[in-house]
């Protein structure tokens, strides 16, 4: 009776000590956030500054890239990047002097393609470069000049009539014959698939479409209306493919690697519609000055 006695005693002066540390833990001070008007996303290119040139370009020479801001206190800052597919969280320090703020901002180091973000933040532009942690990648600098950008999804956005859209990243090879009265040639040439019209006349996120709407398209028309539909909700693209033709659009803000919860019924009904007929489609490839 005394051994059971004694083992409830200390049970019981355990769970005080520990219920005393966890209030003692819950009573310290929260930092105070401070500079909070620098908080949100920072938008624009990530171009590659430093690579290997004895290597193939393997990666985009320029991405969208979208730096959000979380928290800032006076002893740490929290943060995200969002660029070519992934998320990854940052963490680090900021130094304030005067009217410029820097920032040495950290991924977290467990993945090949983590680095540092060091940059500064001056009259409402974000400014700096990223370095890469391993040295033997192919870029292993880039550099960005960032705006502050608020993401609203806006299903009427669309893409600009004045550009063409092909595709520079899947060329094709074809041999092209040369005639005339003095020379009989053949040489090889790249070729490249070009969109129409229809990628900036049709609105994927507004009207529900019709087999008679897409059955004449080609295969890269579909791919592109099924994508600006993601381009909207703000999804960062994994495949170059499809970033080539929103990373230069100037609403387009990647925001999250998945954005289906966010898709509306016309939406995911046009998705499934285009992805049925992009399976079919072909395409026809041409030569195009890049």
């Amino acid at each position: 009776m005394k051994k059971l006695f004694g083992l409830l005693l200390l049970t019981m002066l355990f769970s005080c000590k520990e219920n005393k540390n966890e209030k003692n833990k819950n009573d310290k001070p929260q930092e105070k956030e401070i500079l909070t008007e620098l908080y949100g996303s920072w938008v624009g290119g990530f171009i590659v500054k430093e690579r290997d040139t004895t290597k193939e370009l393997t990666e985009m020479y320029s991405n969208k890239i979208n730096i959000v801001i979380k928290k800032i206190t006076e002893s740490e800052v929290i943060g995200q990047n969002i660029v070519a597919g992934n998320e990854r969280p940052l963490k680090g320090k900021m130094i304030q002097n005067g009217n410029i703020i820097h920032f040495v901002l950290n991924e977290p180091g467990d993945d090949k393609n983590d680095g540092v973000f060091d940059f500064e933040i001056k009259n409402n532009v974000l400014k700096g470069t990223w370095i890469a942690n391993n040295k033997n990648k192919n870029v292993t600098e880039r550099s960005f000049e960032l705006t502050k950008k608020k993401f609203i999804y806006n299903p009427a956005a669309m893409l600009s009539e004045g550009d063409m859209y092909v595709d520079f990243v899947n060329p094709k090879k074809q041999k092209i014959k040369f005639e005339d009265e003095e020379n009989n040639e053949e040489y090889i040439e790249n070729t490249y698939r070009m969109a129409s019209p229809s990628v900036y006349t049709i609105n994927s996120s507004k009207q529900k479409l019709k087999e008679s709407d897409v059955k004449n398209l080609k295969k890269l028309d579909l791919e592109i209306l099924r994508n600006t539909i993601f381009a909207r909700h703000g999804l960062t693209f994994k495949t170059k493919t499809i970033r080539q033709f929103f990373d230069r659009v100037d609403w387009y803000i990647p925001i999250s690697e998945n954005v289906n919860s966010e898709l509306t019924m016309v939406e995911k009904e046009n998705i499934a519609l285009l992805k049925r007929f992009e399976k079919y489609a072909e395409d026809n490839y041409d030569t195009f000055g890049r």
